[in-house]
């Protein structure tokens, strides 16, 4: 896929995530309300905007982290490829994008709470109206460095994990379908 085709399915698949997101961060904070009725709460107090708060945030995390991940990706497969002599089994495919993922994952750690930072916000307030780099000037300014990283292992680690799973399964498929298309007439 080219880079405006993956840009766009990017921008379409946070259609469906971010209020996902939004809904279930809230109900991470809240002690007492169900997911059903923060939704309705949303709903009633924000408009449907109120499920896409934080949808360009989004959208400016999952850029740079695809531009890092995949490219990483590929380059630690070609390496591991070059030092072994051999293309990369899908067990090290999931490895290498094990690192990428982890990798990805710290180095935009900084959108991803600017982004959480904007999504719980209280409506109306100015880190409601999801300007990035305002919500990381705030971390900033309250936090310091730390701030900008909150969770960033955890993130990391489920991050790692997910591409270990995925891009691991992604390579194994992919083999399985080049050989069944060698053996096809």
């Amino acid at each position: 896929m080219d880079a405006p085709g993956f840009t766009a399915s990017l921008v379409v698949a946070c259609l469906i995530r971010v209020p996902s997101e939004v809904v279930k961060q809230r109900a991470q904070v809240s002690a007492s309300s169900t997911t059903l009725q923060i939704f309705s709460a949303i709903l009633n107090e924000e408009g449907i905007q109120g499920l896409y708060r934080g949808y360009k945030s989004t959208v400016l995390r999952e850029i740079p982290f695809s531009l890092v991940q995949f490219p990483l990706w590929e380059s630690l497969k070609a390496l591991w490829s070059w030092q072994r002599g051999h293309v990369v089994d899908s067990w090290q495919s999931a490895v290498c994008g094990a690192f990428a993922g982890g990798f990805a994952a710290a180095v935009t750690t900084p959108l991803d709470v600017a982004k959480t930072r904007i999504m719980l916000a209280k409506a109306g307030s100015s880190a409601a109206v999801g300007n990035v780099l305002s919500a990381m000037h705030a971390v900033w300014r309250a936090q310091g460095l730390g701030g900008l990283f909150a969770g960033v292992l955890p993130r990391m680690a489920a991050i790692s994990m997910g591409g270990f799973i995925f891009l691991g399964a992604y390579d194994q498929t992919r083999s399985l379908l080049l050989e069944v298309g060698k053996k096809s007439p």
